[in-house]
């Protein structure tokens, strides 16, 4: 069985992501990170989705993107509410993001000798990031293969999938219905509170507002907490 990286954050898309390549017959290895996000909530659901959908290995890499800031995830800085009329990358854009995410991820392909890396990257129903767009995927991919040993060394190249990458959330959605995942174990709110020990998801940041868009526009019940 061919042995793939996943990048799992515990929401909607990284979640259905690793639906697709179990479904392509390979075995998961799931990465998730703690990088200092303010909804690190979204860890414990990634290692319940890594658990109860069957990934071979979870690791979770820590990263203090905090010493920078510069984004409302990593600083002291609101998460905006109600804004996707603008046409501008959000505060909520954390530098780098990606580039640091895919190189954690090329480590670990590298060190169990995968030759494929997931990423739930959508430019379609998304919030803007330049590192989610087709032509960001296929540069990394390219240095990758120029970087590391075991690429550069063996006859096998190394290949980033985004499979989500041109659809909408609703078409996210449906798809991984098909596969079954149960979307009530992800979470996708980045300014979320605890409310009677239990968390609620906010419904006006971006990601909660595209969530919303596509559980509706699919017509299907999003069963997780709102605030």
């Amino acid at each position: 069985m061919k042995k793939a990286v996943i990048l799992l954050s515990g929401g909607l898309d990284s979640t259905t992501t690793l639906a697709i390549a179990k479904d392509q017959g390979f075995e998961c290895h799931a990465i998730s990170f703690d990088y200092g996000q303010r909804h690190k909530i979204e860890l414990v659901n990634a290692a319940n989705i890594a658990k109860n959908m069957g990934a071979d290995s979870h690791k979770i890499a820590k990263i203090d993107l905090r010493i920078f800031g510069g984004s409302a995830l990593t600083d002291e800085i609101n998460v905006p509410k109600d804004a996707l009329a603008s046409d501008e990358i959000p505060i909520t854009y954390v530098p780098a993001r990606n580039t640091i995410f895919l190189s954690y991820a090329l480590a670990f392909a590298e060190v169990i000798e995968s030759y494929d890396i997931f990423i739930g990257a959508n430019a379609v129903d998304y919030s803007g990031y330049p590192d989610c767009r087709p032509e960001f995927i296929a540069s990394f991919e390219n240095m990758a293969n120029l970087a590391t040993a075991i690429y550069v060394s063996g006859q096998k190249k190394l290949k980033i999938h985004a499979p989500l990458i041109d659809l909408t959330k609703k078409e996210i959605i449906e798809a991984g219905i098909a596969l079954g995942v149960d979307y009530s174990q992800t979470h996708s709110c980045y300014d979320p509170v605890n409310k009677d020990g239990q968390t609620h998801s906010c419904g006006k940041c971006d990601s909660c507002k595209y969530r919303l868009k596509g559980f509706q526009e699919a017509g299907i019940n999003d069963d997780i907490f709102y605030v």
